[in-house]
């Protein structure tokens, strides 16, 4: 946990306290706005979207470790940022944390700002957040394990030795992703 986590922090965006996503919740997405552009990155605060695609055109995230001329966030998938790694990762955070904060007023105080980079959740469509190539799944629990063997062997064999022993893997399918 970091200082973008303390429950004290308020955002001038309005939250209701049931909200999976306050301040101290800002989970990365793609997303679409309905009827028009292209996906890009955003990040969710209460009911709404804030499109770090327009804030990283605007210079915001010029000082953030890996970002250069290329768009990080005016991407249709996470892929380029999750390649930055953990220094990136949170300083982005902490940025938009600051920006979001009720006693910042970057964005409080300028409502022609706030209209560009404040996108309603209802106004735009989700997409997968990231290019999957490729994985590894591993059967997670001895349940698990038996359940699948029992469709592919039978009950009675449905527990191979090994699994015992070591973990057992297989490859995924990325279209299997949803």
């Amino acid at each position: 946990m970091n200082a973008t986590h303390d429950p004290r922090l308020r955002s001038f965006v309005a939250v209701a306290p049931d909200s999976h996503f306050p301040i101290q919740n800002l989970p990365f997405g793609v997303f679409s706005s309905i009827g028009h552009g292209p996906a890009r990155i955003g990040i969710a605060i209460g009911d709404q979207v804030l499109d770090l695609a327009v804030l990283e055109a605007r210079g915001f995230f010029r000082t953030v470790p890996g970002f250069g001329p290329e768009p990080i966030f005016n991407q249709s998938a996470l892929n380029a940022f999750l390649a930055l790694g953990q220094p990136a990762w949170r300083r982005v955070r902490e940025m938009v944390s600051h920006l979001l904060n009720a006693d910042t007023p970057i964005l409080r105080d300028d409502p022609a700002s706030r209209e560009t980079v404040l996108l309603p959740q209802s106004e735009i469509r989700m997409h997968l957040p990231a290019q999957v190539g490729d994985y590894t799944d591993f059967y997670s629990s001895r349940d698990h394990a038996t359940n699948v063997g029992t469709m592919l062997r039978g009950a009675e064999n449905a527990l191979l030795p090994n699994w015992l022993h070591l973990p057992v893997a297989y490859h995924g399918r990325s279209s299997s992703l949803v």
